[in-house]
């Protein structure tokens, strides 16, 4: 009751001197201070520990306490959850991804339960061992008990062994759950990634995409299981040993309780700082991820230009950045440190110089004394591990804010389509498209384009590099979606097709072809679940690769590298166009693919492709002689087709197309 008519008195004087104005800060020291002489009667009282040192009123050593308590529990909250919007926001969000995680966890629910009850096992008889050591020392140094002495040994090795049992299985059990969490959550992630459209891609760094994977994955699950387990085990500890310090002298507790609000103030500064270096680290490292990954896939290019050197520097100077980053993280954690480790040091002299006058005055024992202080050497690190972790289990999930923003996120191109006729012709119609890459919206690659492509005939689109050709491609096979205009295939929309249905009708050869590492049978079949060898055979025919396949040593069964750098740049596309062929496409796109093929083998190639009646075909080339076999030739330029129709038509026009074989001419083609 006086506690509570303090407060208000207070608080109204205050109201009024400051023209009805409370700012958060004065009135939670107010609020603390008004409460804590009520709060150590009611202690004191209801353990019935004796005289205590505030009345109803208080006296000036009481309020005094009091005011240096309030002081510093009010520091800690401003420092710890600052008023300001941008702080609470940030914090809800933390606490929102953390909740998250955590719900992740609910597959291993059953290994986190038996793991936390091994927990609570080892923390309990933790603290039992250290109950009965000082019971130990008594029966070494005053009079001898052999029943209570062989009492409390066995009773200290009996719970050695239940701390060794639980410790085990708490550590098994949850680093398998953290094991199963990372596998299922690396998964999700990784389908998740696969399904975003190539503009994600476009924008998006590599490295970043795979230090999701490698790194904040496994940050993740280690961040709450881990943390979980290290609060838990920490607070059951901190409980126990705090009734069990009570019980021996609850003055020295609350000399001990003393180191609290300074160690969570210095933690919660450097908690602070911490999180911001800990954040420019992580982004640090992310960008030397991707500097390598970028320096090894271009290997050649960098050899050919001579730029080991300057590539070397670049990585080095990206290490620095780093490794200076990581100087400041620690020398925070150091100033902190130490400045926490003097906080103790203080508060265990004064410990040690009132435990010695209980001693004299008989107030306890020499063996309680020892309990106490291995009691308080547990519980002021366990104080700390917890305001750490109270602060650290919410910051350090920053790293799975990442990793939902790609689980959340939704393709920009949808995939819903449901159709999927039993037969389909292959004609294809470019209707008014507009079109510019997200990277690049203001410079539009195509301007009111219109193309049809004629069942069953090879039509060439040509035209000078950077005209577009290859995004006509891509917007086919609907890598991307254009901004204006429609592609129709056999007069439906292409976004109203089955996706699947779509990616086996539709067939796109690159002049730079990806192979992946495995054998070249797994290469040609590549998404493919069932396909014979007669049909990969038959599809390596076509595509004049099954001669050189055969003279391998495994023949389809040889391993080649990633990238396929163990084939020529000829073999490589061949084996492209049979992994196109297998699976018998409608329409064929080649976006120079016969580059690289010498004269007879481009021919027989060219032959076998024509020779389907009911196959469209795409080309995009520059080879002279390729364009000519064209049924029709279509002429880009400015983003929009500039001439059209078969090779004869488009000589006798003497346009466009005639100014563009004497370019290919001159250069070469």
């Amino acid at each position: 009751m006086f506690a509570l008519l303090r407060c208000c008195l207070t608080l109204a004087a205050v109201y009024i001197i400051s023209l009805g104005e409370l700012s958060p800060g004065p009135t939670r020291f107010i609020a603390v201070h008004s409460s804590l002489p009520a709060v150590l009667v009611s202690l004191t009282s209801a353990l019935r520990l004796g005289d205590h040192l505030c009345g109803a009123v208080g006296d000036t050593r009481c309020w005094m306490m009091s005011a240096g308590a309030s002081l510093l529990a009010a520091l800690f909250w401003e420092v710890g959850a600052p008023d300001s919007n941008g702080r609470k926001d940030e914090q809800q969000k933390h606490g929102v991804l953390f909740m998250r995680v955590v719900r992740m966890y609910k597959p291993d629910c059953a290994l986190l339960l038996v793991g936390f009850f091994f927990l609570t096992l080892a923390a309990i008889c933790q603290i039992q061992i250290q109950f009965y050591t000082g019971k130990v020392i008594d029966n070494l140094r005053d009079s001898y008990v052999p029943d209570e002495f062989l009492s409390a040994l066995l009773l200290m090795a009996v719970f050695s062994v239940g701390r060794s049992v639980g410790a085990g299985g708490r550590g098994g059990l949850l680093t398998w759950a953290i094991n199963s969490f990372n596998c299922r959550v690396k998964g999700n992630l990784f389908q998740a990634q696969t399904k975003q459209e190539i503009e994600f891609f476009d924008t998006t760094k590599i490295g970043e995409l795979t230090s999701l994977l490698s790194k904040d994955i496994p940050l993740m699950g280690e961040t709450v299981c881990l943390n979980i387990n290290v609060l838990l085990r920490t607070l059951i500890r901190t409980l126990y040993t705090m009734v069990l310090m009570l019980n021996l002298s609850w003055t020295l507790t609350f000399l001990v309780l003393m180191e609290v609000p300074v160690t969570g103030l210095i933690q919660t500064i450097n908690n602070k700082h911490s999180g911001r270096l800990v954040k420019a680290t992580n982004d640090s490292m992310t960008a030397s991820n991707e500097a390598v990954s970028e320096i090894i896939m271009a290997v050649r290019t960098v050899r050919s230009f001579n730029a080991e050197k300057h590539e070397a520097c670049r990585y080095k100077k990206r290490l620095l950045e780093t490794h200076r980053l990581k100087k400041q993280k620690d020398m925070v954690s150091v100033v902190s440190l130490l400045a926490q480790r003097l906080t103790g040091v203080a508060v265990n002299v004064l410990m040690l110089w009132y435990g010695r006058l209980f001693i004299q005055r008989g107030q306890m024992t020499t063996g309680e004394l020892v309990s106490f202080i291995i009691y308080q050497s547990d519980i002021g690190h366990n104080i700390r591990t917890l305001i750490y972790m109270s602060g650290h289990m919410l910051t350090s999930v920053g790293a799975a804010g990442k990793v939902f923003e790609v689980l959340d996120r939704q393709p920009q191109i949808k995939t819903d389509g449901k159709h999927a006729p039993d037969r389909l012709a292959g004609h294809v119609l470019f209707q008014n498209l507009n079109f510019a890459y997200p990277a690049h919206p203001d410079a539009e690659v195509l301007q009111d384009f219109s193309l049809e492509l004629p069942v069953g005939q090879m039509t060439a689109l040509i035209g000078v590099s950077g005209e577009g050709k290859s995004t006509c491609a891509s917007l086919l096979k609907r890598l991307y979606e254009p901004q204006n205009g429609q592609i129709l295939l056999d007069n439906t929309k292409l976004e109203l097709y089955d996706y699947r249905y779509l990616s086996e009708k539709i067939a796109v050869v690159s002049q730079e072809p990806v192979l992946f590492s495995g054998s070249i049978r797994h290469n040609i079949t590549y998404g493919l679940k069932d396909c014979s060898l007669d049909a990969i055979q038959e599809a390596a025919h076509q595509a004049d690769a099954h001669d050189f396949i055969t003279q391998l040593e495994k023949s389809y069964d040889t391993e080649v590298s990633e990238g396929g750098n163990t084939l020529s740049k000829s073999e490589r596309q061949r084996v492209a166009i049979a992994r196109a062929l297998v699976r018998h496409p409608q329409v064929l796109i080649l976006d120079e693919v016969t580059s690289s093929l010498d004269d007879h083998c481009e021919t027989k190639v060219l032959r076998n492709l024509s020779s389907h009646p009911d196959r469209t075909v795409l080309l995009i080339t520059h080879r002279l002689k390729t364009i000519e076999r064209a049924q029709q030739i279509a002429v880009m330029a400015r983003g929009g087709i500039q001439e059209k129709g078969t090779h004869r038509q488009l000589m006798d026009k003497n346009g466009l197309y005639c100014t563009m074989r004497e370019k290919f001419a001159t250069s070469g083609s």
